[in-house]
């Protein structure tokens, strides 16, 4: 790529980013207004203007996910050579690499998670605490090591920042200073302890020091605002007395300051920084007008005000006004949530495009059971990690051995596809998914998802081989990058910061909920109102905003709605749903109900079909004759299964809606990116389109 390229295409703002290629530079980006876009070009810019070369960068994000996104778009771009880490891959790379030579001896273990040595200094001060207490207990341990504060200050800062403790104060601070204890004697580290060891080694080896610093001249820190004083102090450890930094950040999105997250370092940037070039961006290209709208109406009200306001302007066409619903229950709410994502889901929306949000994780149960019950499967975010799944890694060994044994079959793009799908059959893939749900279900789903990668992949790239594909799986895996499974996703606000889906449903939006009971300081309201602010900006299109009057059906009606809807709302919708029979809920998936009968749909084919085998259709018998001969001469040139091409219950689906648009036709189940791009023009030719 030219570096002139590089800048193409960029909106005024961005380019003004991608440009600033010498710090310090702070970028104020609303949501949606393509603040990664703006800083991969910003360091594609430099490296290819000769600034820097790739090896001297460092981009610092907040997880693994956004990292891996970091460098897969600065591969594109042409800087393959950049370093794109979290804080704590980055310090942890520095500390193992450099321990030998300034400290010696044993290395400590890093440890994931300090419930387990929370709950044996918990023993050894002879408390007695739930598994819920204890993680509450972790939680504040960790808020006081990033926050700087020992044992001994805990009591005084918990005063001063108004924090409530999650048990006795005194009890958290012996536990506190146990706990350390416990983490000198076993030679343990956590995450926070790993941090300021790591400023510790560079502020008392100069050495190292300048070696680092050599390493890395040129400093991009995203989501700026949640940067925690123990990951300024490492920053700024990084730099010494150096600025050639780039922060990234939106001060409306601050929504982990219990976690001792700040905004100031992004608010007082340009105090710290008096030369600093601020640019905003606010073109918001995500979600449309109204959602837009709606986003600065609830992010507007805020009291207290920050210093920067971004107030966000609509890119997009226009689409629906956002719906205000208001129920007697909140199984009424969830129930009739789960039917307006499923008739989304029959108007041609992937269910993986549809999220339900809600404030606490306690509120999924309600919604999991209406999702099943309305035939609608669903994705817990936050659950067991993808590649962690049994099959997910027996399939990834599985591919990583026939890669070595050059098991690549050479054709192309459909090579890679068949191959894969040959693979993943050992591990018990098929064509069609299992009849029913549970366990079964859930394995094939993961399976189908490597599958799904694999024809993405080859659509993108059709000379890639099985190499790339187990690199790609790989570096996914390191990243916790998990290919998208379809179903809607059910989150938590704070978990779906970062996502973005055609269709959000935002839940529970009741006073005491949201605000949430134990926000008491105006401080703490705020960043309440920052959370709704978050969930409406997930939404491209439709959006949902939701709140029940009572917990349970029957109970008293004395909720009312979030304080934050005041003045937003317009109309409010009410309804009052004919109530589902509550026994047919189901913890599990639910079957597809028939389009035409209403009967769960419980095999594969009627599920592609989307109706019971013997209910009426409407099927074109010539158009789908017309397919059957189409689709074997393609196998026989191609030298595939027919089946490969289409299935028979994807052709008669085809036959039965006769599409007569791509968009028409991507809707049909089987129908996925690569067959739409190599065959999509010659069916809707077939269908007369």
């Amino acid at each position: 790529m030219s570096a002139e390229s590089v800048l193409a295409g960029l909106d005024p703002e961005q380019r003004a980013v991608a440009e600033a290629v010498q710090g310090p530079v702070c970028v104020l980006a609303g949501a949606g207004t393509g603040k990664t876009r703006a800083i991969t070009h910003r360091i594609a810019y430099a490296t290819l203007t000769g600034v820097v070369t790739p090896q001297r960068v460092l981009a610092v994000t907040f997880t693994t996910r956004a990292a891996g996104e970091l460098r897969g778009r600065l591969r594109a771009l042409g800087a393959p050579g950049v370093q794109a880490r979290t804080f704590h891959a980055a310090a942890l790379r520095q500390l193992t690499y450099f321990w030998p030579r300034v400290i010696g001896g044993e290395p400590p273990k890093i440890i994931d998670s300090k419930i387990g040595l929370v709950a044996d200094a918990a023993r050894a001060c002879r408390l007695s605490f739930g598994r819920t207490e204890l993680r509450d207990v972790a939680g504040e341990i960790e808020w006081a090591k990033v926050t700087q504060h020992r044992p001994e200050d805990y009591a005084a800062a918990l005063a001063r920042a108004g924090r409530r403790p999650p048990a006795d104060v005194v009890d958290v601070a012996r536990v506190y200073a146990m706990y350390e204890q416990l983490r000198r004697e076993r030679n343990l580290l956590d995450f926070e302890g790993m941090l300021e060891l790591t400023a510790a080694v560079l502020t008392e080896h100069r050495e190292v020091a300048n070696q680092v610093r050599e390493q890395y001249r040129y400093f991009v820190v995203d989501e700026f605002q949640d940067v925690n004083p123990l990951q300024k102090m490492l920053l700024d450890t990084w730099l010494g007395d150096r600025d050639d930094l780039c922060v990234v950040g939106d001060p409306n999105q601050t929504i982990y300051s219990f976690t001792g997250a700040s905004p100031s370092h992004l608010l007082d940037f340009t105090r710290e920084h008096p030369d600093a070039t601020v640019v905003r961006l606010v073109r918001d290209y995500r979600s449309t007008p109204q959602v837009v709208r709606l986003a600065n109406g609830v992010i507007g009200a805020a009291r207290g005000g920050t210093r920067h306001k971004l107030e966000l302007v609509a890119q997009r066409p226009d689409g629906p006004d956002p719906v205000f619903n208001e129920y007697d229950d909140e199984v009424a709410e969830a129930d009739d949530a789960a039917r307006r994502a499923r008739k989304l889901v029959d108007e041609g929306v992937p269910a993986r495009e549809i999220a339900i949000l809600f404030r606490i994780n306690a509120q999924s149960q309600t919604y999991e059971a209406a999702l099943a019950a309305a035939g609608v499967p669903y994705v817990l975010r936050g659950a067991e990690r993808f590649f962690e799944r049994p099959e997910v890694r027996e399939a990834v060994v599985r591919l990583r051995g026939a890669a070595r044994a050059g098991a690549d079959a050479e054709t192309d793009g459909t090579g890679l596809i068949l191959t894969v799908r040959h693979v993943l059959s050992g591990a018990g893939f098929s064509d069609q998914p299992p009849e029913g749900a549970g366990a079964a279900r859930a394995r094939w789903e993961s399976l189908a998802a490597l599958a799904q990668l694999a024809e993405d992949m080859a659509a993108e790239d059709p000379k890639a081989g099985l190499a790339e594909f187990v690199a790609e799986l790989e570096e996914r895996a390191a990243a916790q990058h998990a290919p998208p499974l379809e179903g809607v996703t059910l989150a938590s606000l704070h978990a779906a910061k970062g996502l973005e889906w055609d269709a959000v449903f935002l839940v529970g939006l009741a006073e005491g909920t949201l605000p949430i009971v134990y926000a008491e300081t105006p401080e703490q309201v705020e960043e309440e109102r920052r959370l709704l602010y978050v969930g409406v900006t997930r939404a491209r299109v439709h959006l949902t905003l939701s709140w029940a009057l009572s917990r349970s059906p029957g109970g008293a009606r004395r909720r009312r709605p979030s304080r934050f809807l005041d003045g937003l709302t317009g109309k409010t919708a009410t309804h009052t749903p004919a109530p589902l029979d509550r026994a047919k809920r189901r913890a599990a998936k639910g079957p597809q109900p028939c389009r035409v009968c209403g009967r769960p749909l419980t095999a594969a084919v009627e599920r592609k079909l989307g109706r019971c085998e013997d209910c009426p259709s409407e099927i074109n018998e010539e158009l789908l004759l017309a397919l059957r001969e189409w689709r074997a001469g393609v196998a026989a040139d191609q030298k595939i299964p027919a089946y490969v091409v289409f299935t028979d219950a994807t052709l008669q689906a085809i036959a039965e809606h006769a599409p007569e648009s791509m968009e028409e036709l991507a809707r049909i189940p089987g129908v996925g990116k690569v067959k739409l791009d190599r065959y999509g023009e010659t069916v809707l030719s077939l269908c007369g389109a």
